[in-house]
């Protein structure tokens, strides 16, 4: 198992890509911290990694507070005893709609979880790698990073800052054995569908954006989760600074 004895902690791991990055990396051997703001939802996937034998707990958090990040990480250390692993996958856009009807609460709130998140949760995660010796950091940015999409304005620019701070800390915190690294998948079967679309999801309205990805169909949370178990593992024990495309040649 390719992440035996780890502990990791996976926030938005209520549902998408976080349930499948979570729900992989515990058949991998982890130990993991199930972290959402929808406490059904994350207790859900709990009690499913652990019916398939594995080791979860969950915690309720909103990854914008530092209060409640500090605490989402004591508990997963509580919890397992250490950390390895720090998945910031927690992330919200606003509707697929002109630039000039984006709101003042969009901006804040799509930056305060995509881009704040990311700068808390590392921040607060560095004291207990640090006594790990080491530990690995997967920020979920997005192809909309590279390949804009008109209409989320805000969301792209909030992803190109989640892939330029990835690269960032990577560099920094090299010297102390902590690796970095970003996620840029396409657009998925989650629960944010229609929300990138700004549209119903119909067939119609779905073959317009199938047309743009070259293989022809949507990110899965399998997909992004085979990308993650790779990032986390030691296979990729000499990359740091990679913002890994998972999208299906849609940034070519």
């Amino acid at each position: 198992m390719k992440l035996e004895e780890k502990v990791a902690v996976v926030t938005g791991a209520g549902s998408g890509f976080g349930e499948g990055m979570a729900r992989l990396f515990a058949t991998e051997g982890a130990a993991v911290l199930v972290a959402d703001i929808d406490a059904a939802a994350g207790e859900r996937v709990v009690e499913a990694i652990r019916d398939a034998g594995g080791r979860a707990s969950f915690r309720k958090a909103d990854v914008s507070d530092r209060v409640e990040t500090r605490a989402m990480l004591e508990s997963a250390v509580e919890a397992f005893g250490g950390l390895d692993i720090l998945v910031n996958n927690a992330g919200i856009s606003h509707a697929n709609k002109p630039f000039a009807e984006v709101t003042d609460e969009d901006f804040e709130r799509i930056y305060a979880v995509n881009v704040k998140a990311i700068y808390l949760g590392v921040q607060e995660a560095l004291p207990h790698f640090r006594r790990r010796g080491g530990g690995t950091v997967i920020n979920t940015s997005s192809s909309a990073a590279i390949r804009p999409r008109p209409g989320l304005a805000v969301y792209n620019s909030s992803k190109g800052a989640a892939s330029l701070l990835t690269k960032s800390l990577a560099v920094e915190l090299a010297p102390e054995r902590i690796r970095v690294n970003a996620l840029c998948p396409v657009i998925g079967e989650t629960g944010l569908l229609e929300t990138f679309m700004g549209k119903p999801d119909t067939p119609e309205n779905r073959k317009a954006f199938l047309s743009t990805i070259p293989l022809g169909r949507f990110s899965t949370p399998e997909d992004v989760a085979r990308a993650a178990l790779f990032l986390a593992s030691d296979d990729a024990a000499f990359i740091t600074g990679v913002t890994l495309e998972v999208d299906g040649g849609r940034c070519v």
